[in-house]
């Protein structure tokens, strides 16, 4: 790879002489300076040139194949495993269905921690914007469901300004005053439409969500939208959602409860998104407590097979005392593996993510100087 192109993907400078021969450094001062004037001299002039490409109107900023599989992204693991990812999502079932109430047993067992049903959660801070209810009626749901328990991960609010009023900036002081937040729920989209936002074009729908995905995606936490669905009925669950279909196509994937009677405590929960299969679950309502229990599900969740490359980087990590580093190169002959350098950093660079959520194994990958350095270490728990 090219000098221009490891700035792209490293987002670091190159090293002023960096390519010049290390013959000439040691015999010739003069020649060694004026090689490291030039070479500044011509990043800088790269660097120029990009900088005068990205600001033209008509600039398409693109990425090769080469540079996605040379950088490394950052892990966006699952809130709850095999069910809620990180994104934007719609929530979504007829009036008075118990919505929020599995919205609230959702925010509890991920604020808490604990797994809800068989899944399994990352704990994290959770804001409800409960904005069809008051604090009386809160109160007593979560008094119901979970009696007297105590829950600072959990911040409810019952008003809030609406989209383009104010709703922004209210949703990233929160951020900033609790960056341990993974979940955001709105109950419901409706009440957040900034005015005149009851157009109800596709372009509009469209616009609303990718707005909201943009706050979501920023801070990489999940944002659940709370929404209703029309009374006509449709073959797929999906086009029963109230509004076009600019909704469901800008969000990350949506769930669906649905009841065949009202009467009854039985109800299905179908589920579809981009990073997850479509999945129907069966629930049940508690008479007691009001809270969703599951009764079985239709679809067995497809699993990651292993990756035996991960376990032997796992023990070559826990043998040199949960640190290491060193050269993709050293790196193939600590592993005793047929791989190239080049193959195994990039394999590496897929499955960053991956080794730090199931290993807990932090993974880099930098350049310094001529050498490509790899460092493992051990990740801090949150």
């Amino acid at each position: 790879m090219d000098n221009k192109k490891e700035m792209a993907v490293l987002g670091t400078p190159t090293a002023i002489g960096e390519g010049q021969s290390s013959q000439i450094c040691t015999t010739n001062i003069i020649s060694d300076e004026s090689t490291e004037c030039n070479g500044f001299e011509k990043n800088y002039e790269e660097w120029e040139r990009e900088m005068r490409r990205m600001m033209d109107p008509s600039y398409l900023k693109t990425v090769s194949m080469t540079e996605l599989l040379d950088s490394v992204y950052q892990s966006r693991p699952p809130i709850v495993d095999g069910l809620l990812h990180r994104g934007t999502y719609l929530f979504v079932g007829a009036p008075k269905l118990g919505k929020s109430f599995l919205m609230a047993q959702l925010a509890y067992h991920i604020s808490t921690g604990t797994p809800l049903w068989n899944y399994t959660t990352r704990k994290g801070t959770v804001l409800y914007l409960a904005l069809e209810d008051d604090y009386r009626r809160l109160q007593e749901r979560l008094y119901r469901m979970f009696g007297t328990v105590e829950n600072e991960n959990l911040f409810f609010s019952v008003s809030a300004r609406q989209l383009g009023n104010g709703l922004d900036e209210q949703l990233s002081g929160f951020m900033r005053e609790h960056p341990d937040t993974s979940l955001i729920i709105i109950d419901t989209l409706q009440k957040v439409r900034e005015v005149g936002g009851d157009n109800y074009s596709y372009a509009n729908d469209y616009q609303i969500i990718t707005r909201l995905k943009k706050f979501a995606d920023s801070y990489g936490i999940c944002l659940l939208l709370v929404h209703h669905t029309r009374k006509q009925t449709a073959d797929d669950k999906f086009d029963m959602i109230s509004g076009t279909n600019g909704l469901l196509g800008a969000a990350d994937g949506a769930f669906l409860l649905s009841k065949e009677k009202r009467t009854s405590n039985a109800a299905t929960l179908d589920i579809s998104g981009r990073d997850q299969q479509d999945q129907r679950l069966h629930l049940i309502r508690n008479e007691d407590t009001l809270a969703w229990n599951l009764e079985r599900t239709e679809t067995e969740l497809w699993k990651v097979p292993p990756e035996p490359l991960l376990e032997k980087i796992s023990k070559i990590f826990l043998s040199a005392g949960n640190t290491w580093m060193g050269t993709p190169t050293e790196l193939c002959t600590a592993l005793d593996i047929d791989i190239q350098p080049n193959a195994l950093t990039r394999k590496l660079n897929v499955n960053a993510g991956r080794l730090l959520d199931e290993y807990g194994i932090l993974y880099e990958n930098s350049r310094n100087g001529h050498e490509r350095k790899i460092k493992l270490s051990e990740a801090m728990q949150a």
